[in-house]
Parts: structure tokens; C-alpha cells; sequence
């Protein structure tokens, strides 16, 4: 069976935590390519600088900020209901958006588990489950997950975000095998980055010792996105040698 493209002048993708880091990396990429990019998070003027610089390097309009708090299923369904009358479809979902609160084994508070596990796997749930109908009713759709090492080892100054990371894997598993199942042009992507330089991040800039650069992120999104259809790359891992 054959399953539809669509050229990226004709996406629109939404990515969390696009103004910084990644997924500004991540942004940047798919602006360059032609897709029209809602970047989302609590930030409002990270945000809205982020969106002005690159739409001033593009010398076009694709880059729009939007402020939202992925921890509010309320603000996660008004962003999607957005999204989707502005560009009439949500082709690419870049879960980005993540927070560490380092707490070890002894120490960890309910708090600052609550804070870690809503952000980085009850809030990717939401939001899926807010895209997936729009994207279920176009047939296409592809659905990006910011993982990390930490989803694939223990580390034990950060427990919680050890298992967080571990538990959106296994969401985005199921995920993947729920559109399997059900037959629809959609694609799960996970990336695991090691240590990514977030810092050092313009073209020019080395990365420090044990870190990659943004860059990488960025070029193997777009690897990946730029693969047929019908093909299943699972979990990404790179780091720095």
C-alpha cells in the first residue's frame, strides 16, 4: 500500500520549546525547508525574539509563537484547535519540550516528581492525543519525540527524569503500534541525544568536550522525515564520542 508525501511547503508543524536548544535547531530546519512552524512554550518573549530572527534570516513568514503551558490540557487543546484553523491540517508534532529537577533516590519530593513527569510525559500524551484526530482525518502526520541517553540508562543524580524519559519510549511504543494497527499514514520518531551543546550553538561554535551540536539534531530530523513512508526507523541514539 502506498502512503501519501507532502512537500514540506505544505506542513505545518508544531514544536515544543522551539525557541531555545533543539528544538529552535529543529525549527530552523523545517522553516529552511518551507514548512510553516508554530514554536510553543511558557516563554513569551523567548519566543516571539526566536520567531523575529529566523523569519528575518528567511526572509519570510513560517515561524510563529505561541505561549502555552504544556502541564494544561485547557491551554494544549486551545493550541491545537489554533493550529489546525490556521494551516488546516498538523503534519509534523515535535515533542521537545523537557525539564530536569536533579533530586537523587533519597531526596526526590512529590513535587519535583510531579513537576518532571507532567512536563515531559503527561503533557506528550496530551498532546498527541489533542493532534491525532487531525492528523488520523488527513492521513499524514509524523510525530517526533525528544528523548534522551537518559530514557536508555540510569543516572542517578536525576532519577525522575530517568524515568520519565524511559516512560515516553514506552508511550511512544504503544503509539506507534496503534497506528500500525489502525492502518494510517503517521510515523513515530524517538530520539535518545546524549549531551547536546545548547550553548555553543551557531554554525560557527564548537561544541565542548562530551557535548554534540545542535546541528546534528537538526540534520537528522530532517534524515529522517525525508525517508519513505512505509519505512520504520526506530529509536535514534547519538552523543558525543
Amino acid at each position: 500500500m502506498g502512503f501519501m508525501s507532502k512537500p514540506f511547503s505544505e506542513q505545518m508543524a508544531i514544536v515544543t520549546g522551539g525557541g531555545t536548544g533543539i528544538g529552535r535547531a529543529f525549527t530552523e530546519a523545517l522553516a529552511t525547508a518551507g514548512a510553516k512552524v508554530v514554536i510553543a512554550s511558557r516563554r513569551a518573549d523567548v519566543l516571539r525574539r526566536a520567531a523575529d530572527e529566523m523569519n528575518t534570516t528567511l526572509a519570510a513568514e513560517r515561524v510563529f509563537p505561541y505561549e502555552f503551558d504544556i502541564r494544561d490540557r485547557a491551554q494544549i487543546e486551545e493550541l491545537v484547535r489554533d493550529v489546525f484553523e490556521r494551516g488546516q491540517s498538523i503534519d509534523v508534532l515535535v515533542n521537545n519540550s523537557g525539564l530536569a529537577v536533579p533530586e537523587t533516590v533519597e531526596q526526590i519530593t512529590g513535587e519535583g516528581w510531579d513537576t518532571v513527569m507532567e512536563t515531559n510525559l503527561r503533557g506528550v500524551m496530551q498532546l498527541v492525543r489533542a493532534v491525532l484526530p487531525h492528523m488520523c482525518r488527513n492521513d499524514f502526520g509524523d510525530i517526533v519525540n525528544v528523548s534522551s541517553q537518559a530514557g536508555k540508562h540510569g543516572y542517578a543524580d536525576v532519577p525522575s527524569y530517568c524515568a520519565s524519559k524511559f516512560g515516553l519510549l514506552g508511550y511512544a511504543e504503544a503509539l506507534r503500534d496503534h497506528v500500525r494497527k489502525t492502518g494510517t499514514n503517521i510515523r513515530v520518531f524517538n530520539f535518545c541525544p546524549g549531551l547536546v551543546d545548547v550553548e555553543n550553538s551557531k554554525a560557527d561554535q564548537t561544541p565542548r568536550e562530551g557535548f554534540i551540536h545542535v546541528a546534528n539534531m537538526a540534520r537528522t530530523l530532517m534524515y529522517a522525515l525525508s525517508l519513505d513512508r512505509n519505512v520504520v526507523l526506530e529509536d535514534i541514539n547519538l552523543y558525543a564520542r
